[in-house]
Formats: structure tokens, C-alpha cells, sequence
């Protein structure tokens, strides 16, 4: 592990509501949210009246009744992300981003060239403001975790840089929702214990985090909450999961709002796959609750998959099986789909018609393949005339898409 800081981790901040804001000047200063049914993005004048992202429109609304909706230019994020990732990418090629509007970059071996690492974060800041007219965050820290949580201290537009010898003194005394991986379920179980700060969750006992968390989350979060944290810059990553999921509001748990929602999903990681050739074993289905509570059910299959229909199918019985064990629950809020265990080199192995209850979730069979071979043959014609050209009954007419699909491209990462 690095004994100097010279980890930085660059965050646009409030990146999409910031864009807007310099496309039309009049939006400055003032409470704007990207989106409509759903808040895709908020400013910070709005975050002031508690806007966040994901929020449904109407409570925005509530919560900020001079709130305006802008719709978003999704060509713009993807540029003026590009811009300021390559501004970081001038100073060094140890650069790891990690979504389209933040990065890693690991300075050590450039400060001969353009000084200590917290004046390259200075330049980077200033040149990203100069050349783009963006703000952005800079933490620096020796590990990437800490130089994470140090862009968050440092917002909006600021730069904080945390001295080796003061890094749990700094580290600490803050809330423990600023760590990675701390979500709001993960926070909430926290508080359950009485830890509130980092500093708190260091000195609780092993066994009490792993009978709350379970054994790698308790045992991650611990050694992260002490600054042990060895991952290094990764330059070339590819993603072990192609995921997606859609906030719906609160609708009733029934087939008619949830079918339609997989198929939409399944879709879209199942093209992102192909286009890669990169099947996966593994699905997982993540549903939320109008409570905010969530569960999650996993299925790991033979063989890899990527074919729209026979994702959709798993993923409605693993959401099935998700709501029988919570007959309580009538009202959902987001239903999620990932996909993981992707195969780097793929070869399909032919499977004989041996009239198995599954047989036309298998990719190697008759139904199977042909299922594939749809999926090749919508892919085609959407990579000519567009994605709107094409799709699945289920998908054009049971789905209100509150999110746009350019952002949800913005989002996922390259396979």
C-alpha cells in the first residue's frame, strides 16, 4: 500500500444540473431538477430543499414548489464528461473512471513534471472550470477509498486533501453513510446499533457486524473504516455485471406493472451482452418496497446467457418468489436486474432435445437458440434504424418510461 497521498478521485459535482445551468445561463442559482415523472438529477439550490435524485416529481414539487424540470441533453453529458476526464488524463495515464462523471488518478509518478499531487488537483479543478465551465470536486488521499470520501468532504467545488499522518483522525468523526457501500438500508441497520460515524463502526466488534451485515460486508466495511484499503488504479477494468433497473414510483405488486418493467430491463442488458458477446451465469433481481426496505433473489444457471426473453422469464420468477416471502408488501417502488459471472470467451454448446422442463431456457437448444437468434435479428435492425424501430410487445406497450433510456446509457459501463 502507498505510503504518500497521491490518490485522486475527481467528481463533477451535481454534473447533469450543472450542465443545464451552463447551457441556459438563466438557470444559475436556482432550484432546477432534470427529469419529470422521476428526478434524474438535481441542483444544489434544489438539494437544499431535500431534491434528490430518483425522487419522484410530485414530492420534488412538494418538498420545492419553485422547482423547474428542464429536460436533459444527454449529448452534452457525454462530451463534457469526456472533456473533463481527458483534463485528468493530461496529467497522468493512471486513470480509472469509474461512471461518465468521475474518476481515479493516481499522480506518484508525475509530480516531477507538474509538482506535489495537491497542486495537480488544483490544476485539474481550475482547468476543468476554465476550459468547461464545470465545477469538480478533488479528494486526495493515499487510498481509494479515502480520496472517495475526501471529494465528498470537499463539496461542492472544493479540494481536500488528507495527510497520511492525519487520516483517522479526519476519517473518524464522519457520518457513516459517506463509505462506500453504505446505502441507506446498510446505514439504517447501522444506526439499529448506535453506529452513526465512521469512527463508531472501527471499534464495534467483528461478530456483531458479521451477525448484522453478514461476513464479507462486515469484514469489508471494517477494514475500510480503518483505512485499509489496497485496491489499486485499474486503468483497463471490464465489468464483471451488466446491470439495470427502473424506479417505477409506487405501484401495486401485480404482473401488470412488473412483466412489462423485466422485459424493458432484460432488454437492455441482454443487447448490452450481445453487442459484447459476453454471457452471464448468474441473475439477480432486486425489488424495493414503498418502505424503501429491499430483497434480493439470485439464481447461477449451467450455461451463460444473454437472450432478452429468457432473462425477463427468470427474472419474473425470482421477483415471484421475492413477493411470497413478503405477503405483507403490496406496493413496490424499483425493480432491478443484473446480470454477473460473464463469460470472456464464449463458445455455445449444442444441447440435445431431451424434452427437459427448462429446455427453452437453455441456449444450446432448439428453443433457445431460436430465441437468440430473434434477439440477433432485433439487434440488427435497431443498430440501423434506431432502438425505437423495434421491440417487444410487452415492452412498447406496458411500459411508461419516466427515464429517459439516453441517461440510462450514460450510466452503464462498458462491457
Amino acid at each position: 500500500m502507498a505510503t504518500t497521498a497521491t490518490i485522486l478521485h475527481a467528481d463533477l459535482d451535481a454534473f447533469y444540473a450543472s450542465v443545464e445551468q451552463l447551457l441556459d445561463p438563466s438557470l444559475r442559482g436556482k432550484p432546477i431538477a432534470v427529469g419529470g415523472g422521476v428526478v434524474l438529477a438535481a441542483s444544489y439550490e434544489a438539494r437544499a430543499f431535500g431534491v434528490r435524485g430518483g425522487m419522484p416529481g410530485w414530492q420534488a414539487r412538494e418538498l420545492c414548489p419553485q422547482l423547474r424540470f428542464v429536460s436533459g441533453h444527454f449529448r452534452e453529458y457525454q462530451r463534457l464528461g469526456d472533456a473533463a476526464i481527458g483534463v485528468i488524463g493530461d496529467f497522468t495515464p493512471l486513470v480509472e473512471r469509474i461512471s461518465i462523471d468521475e474518476a481515479f488518478a493516481d499522480v506518484a509518478g508525475c509530480t516531477h513534471l507538474f509538482g506535489p499531487p495537491a497542486e495537480i488537483a488544483r490544476a485539474i479543478r481550475q482547468r476543468v472550470r476554465t476550459e468547461l465551465g464545470l465545477p469538480i470536486s478533488v479528494g486526495v488521499a493515499r487510498t481509494k477509498h479515502l480520496a472517495k470520501i475526501a471529494s465528498q468532504v470537499a463539496k461542492p467545488d472544493g479540494l481536500v486533501m488528507v495527510d497520511p499522518g492525519s487520516e483517522l483522525q479526519f476519517l473518524h468523526h464522519l457520518p457513516v453513510e459517506l463509505m462506500w457501500g453504505v446505502g441507506p438500508a446498510t446505514k439504517a441497520r447501522l444506526a439499529g446499533i448506535g453506529v452513526l460515524t465512521i469512527g463508531q463502526l472501527a471499534t464495534t466488534p467483528g461478530w456483531s457486524l458479521e451477525r448484522l451485515l453478514g461476513r464479507a460486508a462486515g469484514e469489508k466495511l471494517a477494514s475500510l473504516a480503518w483505512n485499509r484499503d489496497p485496491r489499486e488504479i485499474k486503468v483497463h477494468r471490464r465489468a464483471r455485471s451488466a446491470g439495470a433497473q427502473s424506479a417505477i414510483g409506487r405501484k401495486p405488486a401485480e404482473e401488470l406493472f412488473i412483466r412489462p418493467t423485466l422485459f424493458h430491463l432484460a432488454d437492455r442488458i441482454g443487447t448490452r451482452l450481445r453487442a459484447k458477446s459476453r454471457p452471464g451465469r448468474t441473475v439477480t433481481v432486486r425489488v424495493r418496497f414503498a418502505n424503501l426496505n429491499s430483497a434480493t433473489r439470485s439464481v447461477t444457471l449451467d450455461a451463460p446467457i444473454s437472450a432478452t426473453v429468457i432473462l425477463a422469464e427468470l427474472a419474473g420468477e425470482l421477483v415471484r418468489a421475492v413477493l411470497a416471502d413478503h405477503p405483507d408488501e403490496k406496493t413496490i417502488s424499483l425493480l432491478a436486474i443484473s446480470v454477473s459471472h460473464l463469460e470472456e470467451r464464449w463458445d455455445l454448446e449444442l444441447e440435445l432435445p431431451l424434452g427437459l422442463q427448462d429446455e427453452g431456457r437453455r441456449p444450446g437448444s432448439k428453443m433457445g437458440m431460436a430465441r437468440f437468434a430473434a434477439d440477433r435479428a432485433v439487434d440488427k435492425i435497431r443498430g440501423r434504424f434506431g432502438w425505437d424501430a423495434i421491440g417487444y410487445g410487452s415492452v412498447v406497450l406496458g411500459i411508461s418510461r419516466s427515464v429517459p433510456d439516453e441517461f440510462r446509457e450514460l450510466a452503464e459501463k462498458d462491457l
